[in-house]
């Protein structure tokens, strides 16, 4: 039972977020704030109520069968560890989401920030609670997209549009790292499941593909935890508004990285190559990032490498592969998480109420803005690792591991030095922020000159976790050592070491490297004061060394240099030549796994083929190459010939005893044809060349093509044959003929197979299928016809005649009077083709039909209103809307799959039973049932989706036609 709990604490952020945006998107600041606050605090109590089960190393898990056959299970699994980083994301998003309700102007649309805020706030918890790597993969990649999102949320701003740009380029590929490292890691234990892979760490120390899978998952924790050489990324991102970075840049999405590798520390550390490759990155962040932040103008941009610093010294105490270590190193991500975000929301307000975060203008605040004064500067305390505040202790605990011996390297010797160096750079940043902002002279020429204390509430979330800096500090047996007790239990299970959290341990070596540290940052920021006030071209001897920069000029090189070189070299605005590549590549990618197999096909017997069937494919032949030879003058021509060759195909289905397939090829030929058929309307005219050198290339041209399709057809027909011919097992048909009824219940098993047995196929399909309409429809709107395409047909320029004399008709009007039979008979024609494709999608189970071809035949109906009446009189007589069809279909069909997990079945588990119906009797009827009208309605829209896109081309060239010729006479 208490799984579902699991499913709910998942489930309460997306739900919350899809209900927050459908609120009025501005001038509505209460109502989309509380419904965020309610369902983020929801989501705590939920993550409370679950800590007895996880507090003696216990584990809640709660698994719905995926794909059971590959070892892909939605599972959802909770220790100890998750449970504390699910406390971080829910506690922390209630604090911001209250910040944020007063921090977000009226202005700005409100109810898209809380909602994107919340989504982030879901796949965080996903990548905490995923008991499956693959799982844990895709939600890494929800955190990048909505952080893109987040990050660029005033996206009039230029810089906001950049750093999200960035940072998901660099979190992106990062993700595409873990995922191929998740897939060898699964290789190597032969599960992706989370417990396993855990289990499994000799196994996968031990295999050759070890040090792949390190590298791989390195890159993707690293990009995401913005650490050497990756760290460029999150400076940049603070153009976001003032929340999200003080959610995701202190709390959440920056700690994923480091969350992931605490997560697989059983399986991962204590190898060599894990101490080198990782402790190198997380040195340098430590130094560099500490380093970077002393000579920050810009309050955000010295918290953001601040952040990289402090996320640098969890990443080295990970790579020493000690269980001390790894305490240290989730306390201190506790730690950070409360001191930083508190200072971000300091820094927030500073900019609320003055207009500007630049150092250099701020100063003397402490007479304006006390309490936040104070507040910032007990946080920055903690910041330093100053006594008696939460970060002390994790500092110290850190200088205790950097003394200890773990690889005996020039690494590891340096590692107390570097460590005691980038704390005195702590001190010394965290002093010039108290400093420089909140003491001296009273700001002058401030952009907003009157600061004051924000409301109270505003000022909560930072005296909260600034109270808990002081009760950890002060006291942290009593506060958070059970809890941290009970993370660590998670991590490290039966390897949980012993371990103090006492303020004091005595004089010892720890404690002289604070004091070091602490004068020494307090000297340095004494003797550097006036150059940190007056530099603006960033640090000494990395002034040039710009990671923005460097990532600016790789994307120029990719995108302009060798895409540029790719396009002058292979692009071409030309259709043929991209087919003839396209086919090219096609063929090559067929032909050569066949020639390096030593393929030898065997050659079909003549003596097995009925003559009547022959002279079916000898009219198919026949209508095929017709349609090739008239391609090129007489488009029309070609067409109804490659139509004859489509209903010769669809013969053969028939022929074969395929029903099913020949209704779906003689509906798929039918709407195919009258597509193409309004396409023609625009395609040049072809002309041939006059002058002999021109005509013998062209010749040339065409004979090269000739022997590509010759080639291309042959082997089609080599494999078709071969596939046909093949010997194939009998139980594999025995088994769907025996399956069908009794477990899809349907007598149709061709049906049954598409909406149960590979439902999951079926699925992927109709999404392609949507997102090729989708495609299309945007290439068609920005499609303009060829110059010698703009002149109407023949039998519309005679029509014209009479229309100039009744201007009000409109272009159905035209249609009707050249069309009049036709256009009557199609208007008829239109309830018997949707009772048609009704009956066609009920009985669909049982016999010939299905969702797909009914979802064929209306889109046919609608065609032939279309054709009837034209564009105009059609959409003003029938509201259909295919990006709504579309999109429920999607829903629906995948509503049908999530029912049966949360039924505990399956995804896509199909039910079925008969119904007794009032006059009507006993009725088969399935779950697929539902799957089956979600794929009737996606094909519906996408069919008109595109058929519109091709229709508005008529309205549109008449409006170009308009403006490039404003004479009447020359548009006649």
């Amino acid at each position: 039972m208490t799984g579902v709990f699991l499913l709910l604490l998942l489930a309460l952020p997306f739900v919350g977020s899809l209900a927050t945006s459908f609120l009025p998107r501005r001038g509505q600041h209460v109502l989309p704030a509380w419904l965020a606050v309610s369902v983020a605090a929801s989501a705590l109590l939920v993550t409370a109520g679950l800590y007895p089960f996880v507090r003696n190393g216990g584990v809640v898990r709660l698994t719905l069968e995926w794909l059971p056959e590959l070892g892909l299970n939605f599972a959802l699994r909770m220790d100890g560890f998750a449970w504390l980083f699910s406390m971080i994301i829910t506690l922390i998003g209630v604090l911001v989401v209250v910040y944020a309700r007063y921090y977000i102007s009226s202005e700005d649309p409100i109810a898209r920030f809380f909602s994107l805020l919340l989504a982030f706030m879901g796949a965080m918890l996903g990548i905490v609670l995923s008991g499956n790597l693959i799982l844990l993969s895709i939600f890494w990649e929800l955190t990048s997209l909505f952080s893109f999102l987040l990050i660029g949320y005033w996206h009039h701003n230029a810089n906001a549009r950049d750093g999200a740009r960035m940072a998901l380029t660099v979190t992106g590929i990062g993700g595409f790292c873990l995922l191929a490292g998740v897939l060898v890691i699964g290789h190597i234990v032969g599960s992706y499941d989370l417990d396993t892979v855990l289990a499994s760490g000799d196994l996968i120390r031990g295999h050759n593909l070890y040090l792949t899978a390190l590298v791989l998952i390195l890159i993707g924790a690293l990009t995401k935890s913005a650490q050497f050489p990756f760290h460029f990324w999150l400076p940049n991102a603070m153009a976001a508004p003032t929340p999200v970075s003080a959610y995701l840049h202190s709390a959440t999405m920056v700690k994923a990285g480091v969350f992931l590798l605490a997560r697989l520390w059983p399986a991962l550390s204590g190898t060599y190559e894990w101490f080198w490759l990782l402790g190198f990155c997380g040195i340098a962040t430590l130094l560099l990032g500490a380093y970077f932040a002393m000579f920050q103008q810009d309050l955000k941009g010295l918290l953001a490498y601040s952040t990289i610093s402090h996320l640098g010294l969890i990443a080295t105490l990970l790579s020493l592969g000690s269980p001390l270590a790894a305490v240290a190193a989730v306390f201190h991500m506790l730690n950070h998480a409360t001191f930083k975000c508190s200072l971000f929301m300091a820094a927030g307000i500073i900019d609320h109420e003055t207009g500007t975060r630049d150092m250099r203008q701020l100063s003397g605040l402490f007479r304006f803005l006390p309490i936040t004064a104070t507040l910032a500067m007990v946080a920055s305390a903690a910041m330093a690792g100053v006594p008696l505040m939460n970060g002390f202790i994790s500092k110290e605990m850190f200088f205790a591991e950097a003394v200890e011996t773990h690889a005996d390297s020039i690494l590891d010797r340096a590692l107390p030095y570097i460590a005691t160096l980038a704390g005195a750079f702590a001190v010394t940043y965290s002093l010039r922020f108290i400093h420089t902002v909140f003491f001296g002279p009273p700001p002058a020429n401030l952009p907003k000159p009157k600061p004051h204390e924000p409301p109270h509430w505003m000022r909560f979330p930072i005296e909260f976790l600034v109270f808990a800096c002081l009760v950890v500090g002060i006291a942290p047996n009593l506060s958070i050592g059970p809890l941290l007790h009970t993370g660590v239990t998670g991590m490290l299970g039966d390897r949980t070491p012993d371990y103090s959290l006492a303020v004091w341990h005595g004089v010892n070596t720890p404690l002289i490297m604070s004091i070091i540290a602490l004068a020494g940052g307090i000297i340095l920021y004494i003797g550097l004061q006036k150059y940190l006030a007056r530099c603006d071209d960033g640090p000494p001897a990395f002034r040039h060394l710009r990671g923005q920069r460097i990532f600016e000029r790789i994307l120029v090189t990719v995108s302009w240099k060798w895409a540029r070189w790719m396009e002058n070299r292979f692009g071409t605005r030309q259709l043929q030549p991209q087919l003839r590549i396209l086919t090219a590549i096609g063929f090559s990618a067929g032909f050569l796994p066949l020639y390096f197999s030593d393929y030898a096909p065997g050659l079909p017997s003549l003596k097995t083929v009925d003559p009547v069937f022959a002279a079916f494919w000898a009219i198919g032949m026949f209508c095929a190459l017709g349609a090739a030879y008239q391609a090129k003058y007489h488009r029309l021509a070609a067409l109804v010939l490659l139509g004859g060759a489509g209903l010769v195909t669809c013969l053969t289905f028939v022929w074969l005893s395929a029903p099913d397939l020949a209704i779906t090829q003689l509906l798929v030929e039918i709407v195919t044809t009258v597509l193409i058929l309004l396409g023609l309307r625009w395609l040049p005219i072809r002309r041939e060349e006059i002058d002999m050198a021109a005509n013998f290339a062209a010749r040339l041209r065409r004979f090269r093509d000739f022997a590509l399709a010759v080639a291309c057809g042959t082997g089609m027909a080599l494999v078709a044959y071969s596939v046909m011919t093949m010997p194939v097992p009998d139980a594999i048909a025995n088994y769907f003929l025996e399956k069908a009824y009794s477990e899809g219940g349907g007598r149709n098993v061709v049906n049954v197979i598409l909406v149960d047995f590979r439902g999951f196929d079926t699925l992927g399909e109709i999404t392609v299928l949507g997102i090729v309409a989708l495609t299309v429809f945007a290439l068609l709107r920005r499609f303009r016809p060829a110059a010698d395409s703009i002149n109407k047909p023949e039998q519309q320029r005679i029509q014209n005649a009479f229309d100039d004399a009744r201007p009000n008709r409109d272009i159905g009007d035209t249609v009707r009077d050249y069309l009049l039979v036709p256009s009557v008979i199609m208007q008829w024609l239109f309830p018997v083709v949707i009772v048609l494709a009704v009956y066609l999608f009920m009985r669909g189970h049982d016999m010939p039909g299905g969702g797909f071809s009914a979802g064929i035949t209306m889109a046919i109906a609608f065609l032939l209103q279309y054709l009837a009446g034209g564009t105009r009189w059609a959409e003003d007589r029938i509201r259909i809307l295919p990006l709504r069809w579309m999109g429920a279909g999607l829903l629906t069909a995948f509503a049908t799959g999530f029912g049966a997990l949360i039924l505990g079945y399956p995804f896509l588990t199909t039910h079925s039973r008969y119904l007794e119906l009032p006059f009507i009797g006993k009725v088969p009827a399935a779950t697929a049932l539902i799957f089956d009208l979600g794929v009737f309605m996606l094909v519906v829209g996408a069919t008109v989706l595109i058929l519109i896109a091709i229709a508005h081309q008529s309205i549109r060239t008449y409006r170009v036609r308009k403006v490039e010729s404003p004479n009447p006479a020359e548009e006649s």
